[in-house]
Order: structure tokens, then sequence, then C-alpha cells
């Protein structure tokens, strides 16, 4: 498994949406790694804000939706991590279109 079941990881991700701001977290720029080691994927992304309190709402519809729509993973772990921080450049453009963010 390579970079074809790491793009499919990607694309499940992006049904995760972020609840406080309508939307999704590869977007947002929330997603730093996949990692697919046999079967299971491994994410590690960050939250807008350390004290996100939908973080674990998030984390288990990453979790989710990469084992429903990857059929090549069966588990997947989610590392949550504060460095390097999230800012709004990490957005794509798309993103920041939609949320009104201008660089």
């Amino acid at each position: 498994m390579g970079n074809q079941v790491i793009d499919k990881v990607f694309e499940a991700l992006e049904e995760v949406i972020d609840p406080e701001l309508g939307i999704d977290i590869v977007n947002l720029g929330l997603v730093y790694e996949v990692n697919i080691t046999e079967d299971k994927a491994h994410i590690v992304m960050t939250m807008t804000s350390m004290g996100c309190p939908l973080a674990g709402q998030i984390i288990a519809g990453v979790k989710a939706s990469v084992l429903e729509n990857v059929e090549e993973i069966k588990s997947a772990d989610v590392d949550v991590v504060w460095s390097p921080p999230w800012t709004k450049n990490r957005m794509s453009r798309y993103a920041q279109l939609a949320l009104g963010v201008h660089r």
C-alpha cells in the first residue's frame, strides 16, 4: 500500500467537517501527516485551538470516515499535536475564500 491509499485517506478526511467553521479538516490545514503501515492509518493532526471543545468529536469523525471509506484500512489512530501550531496560513485557498480570510 502506498500513495494511492494515502490519497484515499485524504479524500476520506475531506468528509470530516470542523463543526465550528463548517469547512473540512484537510482544507483547514489541520492534517499534518498520514502514514500507512500494513492496514493501519496513522494520522497526525492539530486543532484550531488548544481548548477546542469539539476535539473528541473531530477525532471520532476522522477514525470513522477513514474506516468507512478506505477499504484497505482496518484500523486508524490519531495523534493530536500542537507543534507546529496551526495558523490561518495553513488553510487552502478554498477555505480562505469560504471564511473570508485574507493573507
